[in-house]
């Protein structure tokens, strides 16, 4: 994957522009119909990222939003329904049989296309794009309501992980012609927006990720925490979060901490996350600390507490934990794409190292884990890193690019007047 080349007509710059100049409220806010099938409590990125976008939407006083998604297991209404606010409306869902934690939305085509009779938005945004959001695209153009949509997931990858391999062209056809519908597909990286363009999609524009540097910070780091898993402070602690899944590439993870510990024997590796494959690791690898899913505070510890982070996965779009782990201090042995190729600089604030090569993986990891005094300048410099990338950018940013294409589409609209 090579990055974006901005003379490329495909490629929407017009809408990203300055994101310095605070949020405006207009007279009347911004109706903004939502669209999502994963939300919190849900943990992904996917739900991380749009519940912080709608947050930081909502406090600005500029937009009124209209949630429309399942219900998410374990969900509390008192919180997660009213904490924020908004105008929601649930609708039934289904599970994936291969991927469980994902939840698709019954199609609502046509209670949609009633409630926007009634109550019109100014923009829907189709952030997934399961039945439920292929629905809301047909409503809202039916109607003349603007679309924007967001490409989150590599969902194509994905089935050569489950055993469908026959169904990548066919994946990767419907996404394309889901987001080619749309006004604009927003992206998070100049690497994915490229690899898109290539893939036939029509209209991209970039919309980056934020992190809380509150949240994820390094004098969180517990020496108690530490010594629960009976790791001394001197001891190399090497640290993974992440769903554990076959499209994570965990395997890789634990060979490059293999490598490390026949040089540090000391050395204990610690994984936070759950998933289908975390049986099969655990009884791998016993002497390893498996600590399930973690959230908050806790997770915010495990980050601060490690040593060393390596990320294996070859099918991000992003990679939010990547920014969290540069955000906590922690050196980051990525692959050089996604978040990694937006932020980190080789060997100044993380390695990353080419694309799906194994073997330069677990040189890096190894050769870094032998310098503690590099890993600790390595994780300074991540950590400054990260400071500049607070979400307030992200929602200036997102605000800019909704105005900009809502003044577009007045354009379009407007009657011309007879001269007198």
């Amino acid at each position: 994957m090579q990055n974006g080349n901005n003379s490329n007509p495909l490629i929407i710059d017009r809408y990203s522009v300055s994101t310095e100049t605070p949020l405006a409220s207009p007279p009347v806010p911004i109706h903004l119909a939502i669209i999502t099938e994963t939300w919190p409590p849900g943990i992904n990125g996917v739900a991380h990222t749009i519940h912080r976008l709608v947050q930081g939407l909502l406090e600005s006083g500029a937009y009124h939003i209209e949630l429309i998604r399942p219900e998410q297991t374990g969900e509390m209404p008192s919180v997660t329904r009213n904490a924020l606010k908004l105008e929601q409306h649930l609708v039934n869902g289904l599970r994936l049989p291969f991927y469980p934690e994902v939840q698709l939305g019954h199609p609502q085509y046509f209670t949609l296309k009633r409630r926007w009779s009634r109550n019109r938005p100014d923009l829907v945004q189709i952030v997934t794009e399961g039945p439920l959001g292929y629905s809301a695209i047909k409503a809202a153009r039916k109607l003349g309501i603007p679309l924007i949509s967001d490409f989150h997931t590599n969902f194509d990858q994905y089935s050569r992980h489950y055993h469908y391999p026959c169904l990548f062209r066919l994946i990767r056809a419907y996404l394309r012609h889901l987001h080619n519908q749309t006004r604009l597909t927003l992206v998070p990286t100049n690497s994915l927006r490229a690899e898109l363009q290539q893939n036939g999609y029509e209209r991209l524009g970039l919309l980056t990720r934020g992190i809380d540097t509150q949240q994820f910070h390094p004098g969180h780091r517990s020496p108690a925490l530490r010594h629960g898993h009976g790791i001394r402070d001197e001891q190399l602690l090497v640290l993974l979060v992440s769903r554990m899944a076959q499209e994570k590439n965990l395997d890789l993870a634990f060979k490059a901490f293999r490598a490390i510990q026949q040089q540090t024997p000391e050395a204990r590796f610690l994984l936070a996350g759950d998933g289908p494959e975390r049986t099969r690791l655990q009884k791998q690898h016993p002497d390893c600390h498996f600590v399930g899913m973690q959230t908050g505070r806790a997770l915010a510890q495990y980050y601060a507490s490690a040593d060393l982070f390596l990320y294996p996965s070859t099918t991000e779009t992003f990679g939010n934990v990547i920014l969290e782990a540069m955000a906590s201090g922690l050196p980051v042995v990525t692959f050089d794409y996604a978040a990694a190729r937006e932020h980190i600089h080789n060997t100044v604030n993380g390695i990353s190292v080419p694309f799906a090569d194994p073997d330069a993986f677990i040189a890096s990891a190894l050769e870094l884990s032998l310098d503690r005094e590099r890993c600790r300048a390595i994780g300074s410099m991540a950590r400054h890193t990260a400071t500049g990338l607070g979400w307030e950018k992200v929602i200036r940013q997102f605000d800019t690019t909704v105005r900009n294409l809502l003044n577009e589409v007045r354009h379009e609209t407007a009657t011309p007047t007879e001269c007198p």
